[in-house]
């Protein structure tokens, strides 16, 4: 009664599902838009192009399939979109137990998250034994948190088991060697690091989490226009390329809210801004939403550990005072900890993380993979 799972729902023809299956290396070897069944094993949930996750999984629209059930190697992953008729089925948050189960999909082979994957399926249907994954692989120990993103481990390996200053100078040495855009650039790197997952069409504003369309970019005041998380004269940076153009920190703002926030040290309190609710702000520090707070002390701690003064511009630091004018500090520390443990990564956040990675600076915010290292550089 009420069973589903075992339904194949056909929304088109069926002569595709009827051919040989391809495997799933056959199938990212074809993607030229032609209609396939591909045959593999479900290895996780697809959100982003090198991020697939194999546990707490946070959607139903897309899921990875690998020629053998243990795979994590997102270069042997194809990714399928999953869509709405078929999620309650074969959607990893609605049916968890689907990993590690073999499935025939027929749909159209062709990139997904900028990956090789098939779109538009018209028919998904298991497929004969399955393997189980309760085990983990040989080499692998038994997760005892949620894992990283397949392939974090290793960009990370340097600065695992470290503390204190050894931490934020092996993270230093990992993420000082991104791609640098020009200020023009990030105009276009912010439509794709910020769109709006609801509409493409729009970015999402920062301070006041709303969308607003890509193309109101500009000077005028209802535009939005480019934020410095880290005030850019807080060091005298200004837009020049590195830290004035790194869009780690740099996020879509109203142009009005972006010049009231100004170069404001983060604190709390204040009076409410009327153009982003749930700020406040007062003549010498900005108090962000309760959901951009863990975002801007992440993107504060990355700034502070990402330029050290070894690459012609300033060694910034964090404090633990506002006010910081020209100097190369920002503050409040002792608030942004608290901020960053108050509010957690989001599937936002990772993802933009993981874009950045993929496709600008091809460096990562250590904090928003492991929020646990704030403590361990700055107790």
């Amino acid at each position: 009664m009420g069973v589903v799972a075992a339904v194949v729902l056909v929304q088109g023809p069926t002569t595709a599902s009827a051919a040989t299956p391809l495997t799933v290396a056959q199938a990212m070897g074809q993607q030229n838009g032609s209609s396939a069944t591909v045959r593999g094993y479900v290895v996780g949930q697809p959100t982003a192009a090198s991020t697939v996750l194999r546990s707490n999984f946070t959607g139903d629209t897309a899921i990875a399939l690998a020629d053998t059930a243990g795979e994590t190697a997102t270069s042997r992953m194809l990714y399928v979109q999953i869509t709405s008729s078929f999620r309650a089925a074969y959607g990893l948050r609605s049916t968890p137990s689907l990993l590690g189960k073999r499935l025939d999909v027929t749909g159209k082979l062709g990139p997904y998250f900028s990956h090789a994957g098939l779109t538009s399926p018209t028919a998904i249907a298991p497929s004969g034994p399955t393997t189980p994954t309760t085990t983990p692989p040989p080499t692998t120990p038994p997760p005892t948190t949620s894992p990283p993103p397949v392939g974090a481990d290793d960009y990370y390996k340097d600065a695992i088991g470290k503390t204190g200053p050894a931490l934020k100078t092996a993270l230093h040495t990992i993420i000082k060697t991104n791609t640098k855009l020009s200020y023009d650039q990030v105009w276009e790197a912010l439509k794709v690091t910020d769109e709006d997952p609801n509409n493409s069409a729009n970015v999402m504003l920062f301070y006041e989490n709303r969308s607003l369309s890509k193309a109101a970019s500009g000077g005028n005041p209802d535009n939005w226009n480019r934020e410095h998380v880290w005030a850019k004269s807080h060091g005298n940076f200004g837009t020049a390329t590195g830290p004035g153009t790194d869009i780690h920190h740099l996020r879509p703002t109203d142009v009005s809210v972006n010049s009231t926030r100004g170069n404001k040290d983060f604190d709390m309190g204040g009076s409410p801004v009327s153009e982003a609710p749930g700020n406040r702000t007062d003549e010498d520090s900005w108090e962000p939403a309760d959901h951009a707070k863990g975002d801007v002390a992440r993107m504060i701690f990355y700034m502070a550990v990402r330029y050290a003064g070894g690459d012609g511009f300033p060694d910034l630091e964090v404090n633990d005072t506002v006010n910081n004018g020209t100097n190369p500090f920002m503050g409040k520390l002792s608030v942004l900890k608290q901020w960053s443990e108050q509010d957690k990564p989001d599937a936002f956040e990772k993802k933009r993380n993981q874009l950045i990675f993929d496709r600008f600076q091809h460096n990562r915010n250590p904090f928003i993979d492991h929020p646990e290292w704030v403590s361990l550089i700055w107790p």
